[in-house]
């Protein structure tokens, strides 16, 4: 049976939790900036680059707005899966054995934070960042995401890399 002490303090918890931290606080900074610094619900789109605009959706989803949930018990679910899926997490990372692993996981945990405090604060996750291309005979609209998002899909390509390559590279010359 494992320790509370190892589940809490292995050699590299305190990158993954540093960056967990790092991680929430950005995104909430970010978020609440646009919404009531920059108020981006009254601006509507604002264009930023030829292929990056910002815009408000409230997902009341998961990833891409799939299970999408209106009712208060559908919230407290998808709030359920989120903390459980953070404590295996944080299990994993009790026992990471690397920095990269590390933060990988706290940049999961992070993300998966930031998008949970928004739905409790606000019912739904505040996504902004649009990636599109617009042609005259073509037009392509990415999900609308926010910097949690990226914060999750980083910390999953770094889970990646770790399981794919990260053994060969650590013996590499």
């Amino acid at each position: 049976m494992m320790k509370i002490t190892s589940f809490l303090s292995g050699p590299f918890t305190r990158d993954g939790v540093a960056t967990l931290l790092v991680t929430a606080l950005a995104d909430q900074a970010l978020k609440l900036w646009l919404l009531y610094g920059f108020e981006l619900g009254k601006l509507g789109r604002v264009v930023v680059l030829p292929f990056f605009d910002l815009v408000l959706v409230w997902n009341r989803g998961i990833s891409y707005g799939w299970l999408s949930q209106d009712t208060a018990a559908g919230t407290w679910m998808l709030l359920g899966f989120k903390a459980v899926v953070v404590i295996v997490l944080w299990g994993w990372l009790s026992q990471a054995e690397n920095r990269l692993t590390a933060i990988s996981l706290g940049l999961i945990m992070g993300g998966a934070i930031g998008n949970a405090i928004d739905r409790l604060a606000h019912g739904a996750v505040v996504d902004f960042a649009l990636l599109h291309i617009t042609t005259e005979s073509f037009a392509f609209n990415w999900y609308v995401f926010n910097l949690a998002d990226v914060a999750i899909v980083a910390g999953v390509a770094g889970l990646i890399y770790e399981i794919v390559l990260g053994g060969r590279a650590a013996k590499a010359p």
